[in-house]
């Protein structure tokens, strides 16, 4: 007989064990599936954010970067070291670590909250009926009375390009890498590419990231785009936009390329080569005739509350609309579980932040300029660089700029946008100002202390009306 639910939450990442904790805490008798393992074969939720995504990627990014910073910045520091080396196997080690402890603490969490975790595949059935195909054998059938679909997202694969794991790997392949390649090829120049070709540029490989598209980063900001393109060209990253991959072979232990470029056809040869050109919905096996309908993009159907077109059936995080980042997922998560105990649930797509975790990082949120001219708003721009911060010049880190803009009417913020040291931390102030209705001068008369690079924010809000302190206006 099934065991019975108020809540069965099917995915354990950061949209769907973040979901099931807020429906435990509001006092729904709640069900967790995820099929996550991790490298000792055993159960690890938080999907693929915790496990091979944001998390190692980060651990791997923080300890390149010292690596980097050790030979190229530390000298004017006064800090010398002879000869410094890596041991790659030690940095994945470090990265495996942490990784375990988070995947570790979920499962505290659950127990915490009296949560029931199966370690499986979970199956949505009609009448809200899930099957779970356990990893150690077995089955388990659970009943619900409501259900969230947290399934998730797999890397697209190119056609003739499959992965085999050892020469030709997804993002995945990319953070297990036994030694650092001498040289190394990434299709496509998005967050994944760039943050996984920093890791290894920085390690001592030659990166060339091939994308296909004309333009750098078009969903930045032009400005921001282009200052992070010279740093990244000045750290030996080659980014060769307009280069269509057509196909790729392995032989002799390399990696033939063919693209289709600017000069016409061309062969790069690599000893590895990284597919990194997006993700999509992951639904394979999810339902079974539940009569839960996707949209033409293959992902799962829902209206601004994230429900599907099933009575008492949710979705959330990489499987519906919208951008396919964790904190946007987990937001949903919560959502919907207030929205299932009766509670007011809402999540304002308009206001989630996108990062990029490179050096320097880049963070924007709300509208760029070619959108705001596109749609025909008219607007003020103010912008102020990090060189003319004392905080910035003070670490020896003061590259990039933070641009405001706002509406040429009401003032209110559209759009934030940020490159430079700490990037990720610093959006957080425009999501507030943002998600209050705020306006560039609410930014302009909030006191930021000094010296921070927080008071970049501060000028670049005082700059849309032409009042900035410390640069020409």
């Amino acid at each position: 007989m099934a065991e019975q639910f108020d809540v069965v939450v099917i995915g354990g990442g950061p949209a769907g064990y973040v979901a099931a904790i807020r429906a435990a805490q509001l006092g729904l008798k709640t069900a967790c599936i995820d099929k996550h393992t991790g490298k000792d074969g055993k159960p690890a939720p938080g999907g693929t954010c915790l496990n091979v995504g944001c998390i190692p990627s980060k651990a791997l990014l923080d300890s390149s970067k010292h690596f980097h910073h050790l030979q190229h910045q530390y000298a004017d520091h006064g800090i010398s070291v002879k000869n410094p080396s890596i041991d790659v196997t030690t940095m994945i080690g470090r990265k495996d670590k942490i990784v375990k402890q988070l995947t570790g603490g979920i499962q505290q969490l659950f127990k915490a909250n009296k949560i029931s975790y199966f370690n499986g595949t979970g199956t949505l059935h009609r009448d809200k009926a899930v099957s779970v195909a356990l990893n150690d054998g077995g089955e388990q059938q659970l009943q619900a009375k409501h259900v969230i679909l947290a399934s998730g997202s797999v890397p697209i694969e190119i056609p003739g390009i499959p992965y085999d794991n050892e020469y030709i790997v997804d993002n995945e392949g990319a953070l297990d890498f036994d030694h650092t390649p001498k040289r190394l090829g990434v299709i496509g120049a998005g967050v994944i590419g760039l943050e996984l070709g920093s890791v290894w540029s920085r390690l001592g490989a030659e990166v060339v990231l091939l994308e296909a598209l004309p333009d750098f980063l078009a969903a930045a900001d032009i400005d921001i785009a282009r200052q992070a393109a010279r740093e990244f060209k000045k750290q030996g990253l080659e980014i060769r936009l307009g280069s269509l991959v057509k196909r790729a072979t392995v032989s002799d232990g390399q990696v033939l390329v063919v693209i289709d470029g600017k000069d016409g056809e061309e062969q790069l040869t690599f000893d590895k080569l990284l597919v990194a050109v997006g993700r999509k919905a992951y639904t394979d096996g999810l339902l079974d005739e539940a009569g839960v309908e996707l949209d033409d993009r293959g992902r799962i159907r829902v209206d601004g509350h994230n429900r599907t077109n099933v009575d008492g059936v949710w979705a959330i995080g990489d499987a519906v609309r919208g951008p396919m980042l964790a904190h946007k997922g987990s937001e949903e998560g919560i959502a919907v579980a207030e929205l299932i105990a009766g509670l007011p649930g809402h999540i304002n797509l308009d206001t989630i932040p996108w990062v990029i975790y490179t050096d320097p990082e880049i963070a924007w949120v709300g509208k760029t300029e070619a959108e705001l001219k596109a749609a025909g708003i008219e607007y003020r721009a103010g912008s102020f660089p990090f060189a003319a911060t004392g905080r910035g010049l003070a670490m020896g880190d003061a590259v990039g700029m933070v641009k405001i803009l706002a509406d040429a009417g009401s003032d209110a913020i559209l759009g934030a946008h940020i490159v430079g040291a700490n990037a990720s931390e610093l959006i957080a102030e425009c999501v507030v100002a943002m998600e209050f209705h705020g306006s560039a001068e609410d930014l302009a008369r909030i006191v930021h202390a000094h010296p921070t690079l927080s008071e970049a924010v501060h000028e670049a809000a005082l700059h849309v009306d032409r009042r900035a302190i410390h640069r020409a206006n």
